[in-house]
């Protein structure tokens, strides 16, 4: 009957109002003595009723226990890691992301301290998962708790790391986790290749949108822009089918009006262009729909955004994009953008740039 006391000890810790050493003892204790079984219902619980006021307090206090309890089940531990940390990042999602460096480093509602806490605790899952891949004696219940990390991975790449901004220069926290997200995908063995390129041909055993496309645009520019794992891509694909796998990630962040989002498609736009040779693109690549979408969205950037910084990158990568494309394309561009345009800026950049006289647009 002792798991009755881990909500009242959780919450007495996360207050304060006895002394923190007495209640994590009491919790150490009854992780070590009861039932991981009657625990487990207990805590998942506790998780689903967290005080709104108090998410990054009660997670932080909580998670270590709960590695303990999670890694005594031996039956459904798959299923009860999945329920953990869905039921975790859910109420991490409530609270907001850190956008800037400072803010990133005052770390006002704990978010990032509560997201590196869950990379530590999932690390002996991790490993337990690639111990069995590398010894080839994998069960279902390995081949589950499997997927649950990859859907843990595909969550994270979505939120926090989306919006979050990140540079590799600076290595902030949410950059550190970016990289644990990507060195844990690796270590239980997911295809990068397989999750960006030919996601849409491989069975998913994903049910919960985990693999959305947000989540691989995220990891197609902490792979391709920050160079997190980049060495460890295969490096068998053009720069032209990398850039055409890419257009549908690049439209997606480019379709949103968060700043986050936008300059991560116009990051990954320009680094998929960049390796692409110019004038080279055929005037066939058009007629795919994201290659259509992609500028048409840009467009609406450069008319519409109110932000400047915005509006000169996109421009740059605009002036990249036809660079790359050969003269057929080229005037294939120009006289699609200038008939949607409805903007005398858009329209008169693209008479300068192509160079042509407007009756034969």
């Amino acid at each position: 009957m002792g798991w009755v006391l881990m909500a009242p000890l959780v919450n007495e810790a996360v207050q304060k109002e006895k002394s923190l050493h007495h209640c994590q003892a009491a919790i150490t204790h009854l992780t070590r003595t009861c039932s991981p079984n009657k625990l487990m219902p207990s805590l998942l619980e506790l998780i689903e009723d967290i005080d709104p006021g108090a998410i990054s307090e009660t997670i932080l206090t909580l998670v270590p226990h709960l590695q303990t309890v999670l890694l005594q089940l031996d039956d459904n531990k798959a299923a009860c890691v999945g329920l953990a940390l869905t039921a975790l990042q859910k109420q991490l999602s409530r609270l907001p992301v850190p956008y800037t460096q400072q803010q990133e480093e005052a770390d006002e509602y704990g978010l990032c301290r509560c997201y590196n806490a869950l990379a530590v605790s999932m690390k002996p899952f991790i490993e337990e998962v690639k111990r069995k891949n590398e010894n080839c004696n994998t069960t279902s219940e390995d081949e589950e708790l499997r997927t649950e990390l990859l859907k843990f991975c595909m969550r994270s790449l979505r939120e926090p790391l989306l919006e979050a901004e990140l540079n590799r220069d600076k290595k902030s926290s949410l950059w550190l986790f970016a990289t644990e997200i990507m060195v844990t995908l690796s270590a239980i063995q997911e295809s990068l290749s397989e999750l960006l390129f030919f996601s849409t041909l491989k069975k998913s055993t994903q049910t919960d949108n985990s693999q959305s496309t947000e989540s691989r645009a995220c990891l197609a520019y902490l792979l391709f822009v920050q160079l997190i794992t980049i060495d460890s891509f295969p490096a068998v694909f053009s720069p032209v089918f990398v850039l055409q796998c890419n257009m549908e990630y690049i439209n997606e962040l480019l379709s949103s009006k968060n700043e986050s989002y936008l300059l991560k498609g116009l990051a990954l736009y320009a680094k998929s262009l960049e390796s692409v040779q110019d004038n080279s693109l055929p005037v066939s690549l058009l007629e795919l729909k994201s290659f259509y979408s992609v500028p048409q969205n840009l467009r609406h950037l450069l008319t519409d955004c109110p932000m400047q910084h915005l509006r000169k990158s996109g421009l740059q990568v605009l002036q990249l994009f036809i660079n790359k494309l050969d003269a057929e394309a080229k005037h294939k561009f120009f006289r699609c953008m200038f008939k949607t345009s409805n903007h005398a800026g858009v329209e008169s950049y693209i008479i300068k740039t192509s160079g042509i006289k407007l009756k034969f647009l």
